[in-house]
């Protein structure tokens, strides 16, 4: 089994089952929300809040749920550094589940624990801050070098703002193993959680240049 990656920062996901998954494949404070019940447990809010003082990390399904997840803890949050991963939207239900969910995807808790290794891989390797260092302390700065994923960047590279923008964004998004449906803000802050500015207009050169 490979080892697990150590992050100095709390992870936020829905279900214990989520949790579960998770700590097979991060060596970190998980915190499952419970789904909806966060909303009206002061306790589990207080925890957070307490917990989450350095920063936190939002992992929920990728679904409408989970995006309403996402914005009520972003809320609560006001003033705490919060990151956004995303799993690939796999068609599919879990082994435990009857049924599959209305979005008819996985949850945190059935995506492959290769998947969830290679998104905190990635994160651990954008945000060094949050990992320990070599004495066991939070590291104070990341690559100075580090060329950002804006809005403006998204435009120079015809993913937002111009015609057939969305579906380029989409495809995009795909490439990053984020979900094909994600708004502006929501792509472009994990495009440039999970990647750089140069990675990501290599990645959409390469997909213009497949389709010509």
């Amino acid at each position: 089994m490979a080892d697990r990656i150590r992050l100095n920062v709390p992870v936020i996901v829905e279900g214990k089952y989520d949790k579960a998954r998770l700590a097979q494949v991060v060596d970190a404070v998980i915190i499952p929300t419970g789904g909806f019940s966060v909303f009206n447990d002061r306790e589990k809010r207080a925890l957070i809040r307490q917990l989450g003082q350095r920063g936190l990390i939002l992992l929920s399904d990728s679904d409408g749920g989970g995006r309403l997840i996402r914005s009520h803890l972003r809320g609560m949050l006001e003033g705490v550094p919060v990151w956004d991963l995303y799993t690939p939207a796999i068609p599919g239900k879990e082994p435990r589940k009857s049924a599959p969910s209305k979005a008819g995807i996985l949850g945190v808790e059935g995506v492959p624990s290769d998947i969830l290794r290679e998104i905190f891989a990635r994160f651990a390797a954008a945000h060094p801050e949050c990992a320990p260092s070599a004495d066991g302390d939070i590291a104070e700065t990341g690559d100075p070098a580090r060329v950002p994923v804006t809005r403006a960047l998204l435009y120079d590279l015809g993913l937002n703002g111009g015609p057939g923008s969305a579906e380029k964004r989409a495809a995009a998004a795909e490439k990053l193993g984020l979900p094909r449906d994600m708004t502006v803000n929501a792509f472009c802050a994990a495009a440039d959680l999970l990647t750089d500015g140069e990675t990501l207009t290599a990645i959409v050169r390469e997909a213009e240049e497949a389709r010509s």
